[in-house]
């Protein structure tokens, strides 16, 4: 990622109520394995058929905490973008999501609180069978203006 240039995200005075970005992805094994190699989570829930069978799941599930990584994805990269802050979120989980099942996560500008710079977002997803996964809201801090262009901070932001 370092020496290539990229684009902040939209600033605050560039947004507006409505605005929204949909992403579909499916959770495949290597990322499920990375995620619980590195925070040495070994919950059978996830991983072992066996176990997962014996429970009202009947099949293994995707960690809640994965959901939420491909929400703070959408608005890292996307709305408002590089330089967003996610600092309070709200969501829920109504329907477990299973192992390669495709996801469709929409987030909505909700509201626009300039004076406090931040937004509201609205989260909805809904797997491949038009069942809600996950639905709430993060609230962000859109990326700052900053303050000298020279600094080195920025040396691959423009």
């Amino acid at each position: 990622m370092l020496g290539k240039k990229r684009k902040l995200g939209k600033k605050i005075q560039d947004l507006k109520v409505g605005d929204c970005y949909t992403s579909s992805f499916s959770i495949e094994d290597k990322e499920l394995l990375m995620y619980l190699g590195l925070t040495d989570d070994a919950n059978p829930l996830y991983i072992q058929h066996d176990y997962a069978s014996e429970t009202p799941y009947t099949r293994p599930i995707v960690p809640s905490v994965m959901i939420f990584g491909k929400v703070s994805s959408i608005i890292s990269m996307h709305l408002p973008g590089p330089g967003s802050h996610i600092f309070k979120q709200e969501l829920d989980y109504p329907k477990p999501l299973f192992h390669y099942s495709e996801v469709k996560i929409t987030a909505e500008i909700s509201l626009i609180h300039k004076k406090d710079h931040y937004i509201d977002v609205v989260i909805i997803g809904y797997d491949e069978e038009g069942e809600e996964v996950v639905s709430g809201k993060v609230s962000v801090r859109p990326p700052y203006e900053p303050k000298s262009m020279n600094a080195s901070s920025l040396e691959n932001f423009y």
